[in-house]
């Protein structure tokens, strides 16, 4: 089984950030949930953009990196949407990383290097007409063309946070095919470190 770090979204540790980290755990992997908020939550997501434009995204995403610290180093780093900052620059820059899972968003892979690191799968996961994935689908693509471990998961909608039950844009039918994805992936890099 893994160990993996899940990021949250804009809107803060969720009750459906928590849920999807307690699917993961119920399938025998151990989850660790950084709260970079400080236990706050937001009712939108503007609200949540808002509080990270005055703490500030690099901020944010280097909370996450200095949560990251204190743990082992051979995980699988998660994120959903904003949360991807922090789990796709450990998964490029830290060594040891069995893999990434990065939900509703993709950054380009300069941003923290010159390549993916070669040995560490990665699965990206959005909705083909979610409005905010639209740049990132860009990079999701050239990140699965350029890495033999990469994988890109569209599914039909336009929803962007569809994989959060606590939130209104949850979409049923695409989080369970998600969570039955990460599910088996992780359980597949968690064969993989074993051996």
């Amino acid at each position: 089984m893994a160990d993996v770090v899940l990021f949250p979204h804009v809107q803060g540790l969720t009750s459906g950030v928590v849920a999807f980290a307690d699917e993961l755990r119920a399938a025998g992997h151990t989850v660790h949930v950084p709260d970079l908020f400080g236990g706050l939550t937001f009712d939108s997501p503007e609200a949540g953009t808002a509080h990270v434009e005055q703490v500030g995204f690099g901020e944010v995403a280097a909370r996450g990196v200095r949560a990251a610290d204190a743990l082992p180093r051979d995980v699988v780093y998660a994120g959903f949407s904003l949360g991807v900052m922090a789990a796709q620059q450990l998964a490029q820059t830290r060594g040891g990383a069995r893999g990434a899972l990065l939900v509703h968003a993709c950054l380009p892979v300069s941003e923290f290097g010159a390549a993916w690191p070669d040995g560490v799968p990665v699965q990206v996961h959005a909705m083909e007409d979610d409005p905010l994935f639209t740049e990132d689908a860009d990079a999701a693509r050239a990140l699965v063309a350029g890495s033999r471990d990469a994988e890109l998961f569209l599914y039909p909608g336009d929803r962007h946070l569809f994989a959060d039950r606590s939130l209104t844009s949850y979409e049923p039918g695409a989080a369970g095919l998600l969570t039955q994805r990460a599910i088996e992936f992780l359980g597949s890099v968690g064969d993989a470190h074993r051996r």
